[in-house]
């Protein structure tokens, strides 16, 4: 299942107010946050949201650690409250100063889609780095097919997919492995 959340209509049914679309203060953060959450709470199988920034003028550190950081520490939890993922869109460099420091501050990472493709942002080890960025080139992958391409241990690299797979980054399908944002089902 996906959803698209686009953030300047949840803030607008937040704050009742048509002209406002910059992601300020952290009681906003926390509306809009609770906002997006009621919309997940419904699903009761593997989820991709997409978080739209395309709308949203502006947003501060207090909102950023709300909205995203908030959100994301949640669905790594152990066991999360469903198999939720998240794809965050629209991303400009008016929003990236304060998503930047909140991922920094909080230790997080997160899948972003631009024009080219999508990237892990944020705090992520070299190994995990590797290894996403392994599944992202092979599309669709196995621990071993992975392992291959690494020239690494197949057992390092499970490892490094369960912490990916933990931290929203990765889906599994069956058997295979495919980055947040490329396998758009089920």
């Amino acid at each position: 299942m996906m959803n698209h959340i686009d953030l300047s209509s949840v803030l607008r049914q937040t704050v009742a107010c048509d002209l406002y679309s910059n992601l300020v203060t952290r009681p906003t953060g926390a509306a809009v946050r609770t906002q997006i959450e009621r919309l997940l709470d419904d699903a009761r199988e593997r989820t991709l949201t997409v978080i739209d920034f395309s709308q949203v003028s502006m947003i501060d550190f207090s909102c950023a650690d709300e909205v995203i950081a908030k959100l994301l520490m949640q669905y790594e939890m152990e066991p999360p409250p469903h198999d939720a993922y998240f794809l965050f869109r629209g991303v400009t460099e008016e929003h990236w100063e304060a998503i930047e420091a909140v991922l920094e501050r909080r230790g997080l990472a997160l899948v972003l889609e631009q024009a080219d493709g999508v990237r892990v942002v944020g705090e992520l080890g070299s190994e995990d780095r590797l290894t996403w960025e392994a599944v992202r080139q092979l599309g669709r992958a196995t621990a071993v097919d992975v392992a291959d391409a690494l020239g690494i241990p197949a057992s390092d690299v499970q490892r490094s997919l369960d912490a990916l797979r933990r931290r929203r980054l990765v889906m599994r399908v069956g058997d295979d492995y495919v980055v947040v944002g490329a396998h758009r089902g089920g």
